[in-house]
């Protein structure tokens, strides 16, 4: 011991223990400190009952005497920081040449073992900036897995553990698989076997008994675990393909014979497979499943599932039955049944040969999707929504070469829906305004009046909607909210139809509960009393003959909401009720529609219709004596 630091033990300013641990830390010598880090001792200076360090980025740091000796962690020259401190060209270039070589240093200078965060900490700074470090420490694994003498976890927080001898990475695997105490563990173990199946030395003796297992492990798992299993057996099949020697005690299980028995799950199991082993499933439907293959490959269609319905279309075109797919797309876009991950992919996909069904109609579909889903908390339709309001051409390329006409309705069905506000509602619409410059007026103040403009309603079909709208309100919306709740408390949400059930009725009545709110608004009740009859105006009844067969017939014009074509009434917002309004008695009117022969009427007649006709809805509603003599002149 140095004779200073003796005499600071006799006269008791040091124990003999910190006197022991400052003797190792003289001059020069390489040291750690837990906050401090590296650092490296530049002088004693015992008189003044400290020493110095010099740390990385802090000079000529002072301590105590005691501190330093309980603080201090030695390090010798062979400590990876040391060789890197006196040698940092030769380590740069033994990472180059010699990685292992460098890892081997650096796990024994922390011990035998460390997580790659500590071996980072190391290198990264005055080695290796973040993106070299990843590039490095990628290629740095693949060699170290392959030497033997070094553990690689497959989690990254576990530790790095150098052996002490070498382990070939074939028996490496089989001990992981063998170890593996969770079917999850096993399914990996396997990936790497078949991966690496080259470098087992004796195939038969190493991987018979791996096969053995996998496969008693799918027979005990298929009832209450298919994925799993469909999963073993992807892996033994591709064992068995790569290693010919191997023999499988179990043939007639496959993954065909597995996807057939699980038909009617396959919507829940799909989703638990890797992306790879998902598409291999979804390719063997034809196989597995014969020619009613497509029925199930359009459930799966309406699924929530993303991968599925990217997949689909592929297995369709391999088999030659596109054209199915098509009718089906068709079909669903018409009744606006297509699902919101069906609708993503196919705007995706709309460059492709999906292109003819990118039409206006595709925007109603869009839009009734997320309507449903406003009120699914199981939805995906958030994608659906971004892609809509992100993808600035999507909606253009819907009402590219169409008419006018078409736009402006199609325009009308995005102001109306509820999913949308007002902002959003007015970018989207911009987009098909560049379109149709002259549709502008939509959604300008000229629009807005067109749009607030009052109703003409009979009071009693004013009665009849205010009542429809408050049994929504008191009755069927509470009533549908405590279904849900029901619904809710029978567990997983994926497989409760109930509660799906529910949740579509609950979107269907709030938007019915929206329309109304609207209907009501702009709605002026009217008796019809005192009707201008010196030309056809609402509340008049008008005779009309055919100026070609000389057969009269009798029309009731009334309000927006009134309306029996069996007995004549019919609503001024028509087309028949539209072409008279405003023409006298004596004119003659060209007629066309829904309900008349197209041509040429003269009006007889034009009378004052009774007061406020309770308008029948069906046949058996009763119409009023006076109405009914009336409708019959």
């Amino acid at each position: 011991m140095d004779v200073e630091l003796e005499k600071l033990v006799e006269s008791g300013k040091l124990t003999a223990k910190n006197a022991d641990q400052l003797d190792k830390l003289k001059p020069g010598t390489y040291c750690l400190h837990k906050s401090w880090g590296f650092g490296r001792v530049a002088e004693w200076n015992l008189l003044l009952n400290q020493i110095l360090i010099d740390f990385q980025g802090k000079k000529g740091h002072p301590m105590q005497l005691a501190y330093a000796a309980d603080h201090l962690a030695v390090i010798g020259p062979e400590h990876f920081l040391a060789r890197k401190a006196t040698d940092m060209a030769g380590i740069k270039e033994r990472l180059k040449k010699d990685p292992a070589g460098i890892m081997r240093n650096v796990l024994e200078s922390l011990g035998g073992s460390a997580t790659p965060m500590q071996i980072s900490q190391l290198m990264m700074g005055d080695l290796f900036n973040e993106a070299e470090w990843k590039r490095w420490w990628d290629s740095t694994k693949k060699v170290l897995k392959k030497e033997g003498f070094f553990h690689i976890p497959t989690k990254k927080t576990e530790p790095i553990q150098l052996r002490a001898e070498k382990v070939s990475r074939a028996d490496e695997l089989v001990t992981f698989f063998n170890q593996a105490r969770q079917p999850k563990e096993q399914a990996a173990a396997l990936d790497q076997i078949i991966k690496f199946h080259h470098e087992f030395s004796d195939t038969a003796a190493q991987l018979q008994p791996v096969v053995d297992a996998v496969e008693e492990a799918a027979a005990r798992n298929q009832r209450f675990n298919p994925a799993l299993v469909i999963e073993l057996l992807m892996a033994r099949d591709d064992l068995m393909e790569r290693c010919p020697q191997l023999q499988s005690s179990h043939p007639e299980v496959t993954v065909t014979t597995v996807v057939a028995d699980e038909e009617a799950r396959l919507l829940n199991i799909l989703p638990k497979l890797p992306s790879s082993k998902e598409r291999r499933v979804l390719q063997l439907l034809p196989t597995a499943l014969g020619p009613a293959w497509t029925v199930r490959a359009f459930q799966l269609m309406q699924g929530n599932h993303a991968r599925a319905v990217a997949q689909l279309p592929r297995v369709f075109a391999e088999a030659g039955q596109q054209a199915e797919l098509r009718a089906y797309l068709q079909r669903g876009i018409r009744e606006h049944s297509v699902t919101s991950e069906a609708l993503v992919w196919l705007c995706k996909e709309r460059d492709s040969e999906w292109r003819d069904l990118i039409t206006p109609e595709l925007l109603g579909a869009v839009l009734s999707a997320l309507e449903r889903d406003q009120h699914n908390e199981n939805s995906r339709g958030s994608k659906l929504r971004d892609l809509l309001l992100d993808d600035r051409e999507l909606v253009p390329d819907m009402f590219a070469d169409v008419e006018s006409s078409v736009a402006r309705d199609g325009m009308r069905r995005l102001m109306l829906t509820p999913v949308f506000d007002e902002l959003t509602k007015r970018s989207l619409l911009a987009r098909i305004i560049k379109l149709f410059p002259e549709l502008e007026s939509v959604v300008t103040g000229e629009q807005k009046e067109e749009k607030t403009e009052s109703l003409v309603v009979s009071w009693s079909s004013l009665d009849k909607r205010k009542n429809e709208f408050e049994e929504l309100v008191n009755k069927k919306i509470p009533e549908n909210s405590k279904e849900i709740g029901v619904a809710r408390s029978y567990g997983d949400l994926r497989e409760n139809f109930e509660f799906k059930a529910a949740k579509e009725m609950q979107a269907v009545l709030m938007r019915r509960k929206a329309e109304l709110e609207v209907m009501l608004v702009r709605a002026r009740g009217t008796n019809f009393e005192n009707p201008d009859t010196s030309q056809v105006s609402i509340g008049t009844i008008v005779t009309l003959r055919d100026a070609a067969s000389g057969k009269q017939e009798v029309y009731t014009i009334l309000g927006a909401w009134d309306g029996n074509p069996d007995l004549g009434i019919i609503s001024y917002q028509t087309a028949i009720g539209q072409a008279l309004l405003g023409h006298k008695a004596g004119e003659t009117v060209t007629l066309s529609g829904e309900h008349s022969a197209a041509g040429q009427y003269e009006i007889l007649s034009i009378e004052p219709a009774p007061l406020d006709i309770a308008v029948p809805e069906t046949a058996a509603t009763e119409v009023t004596s006076d109405a009914v003599v009336a409708q019959g002149r």
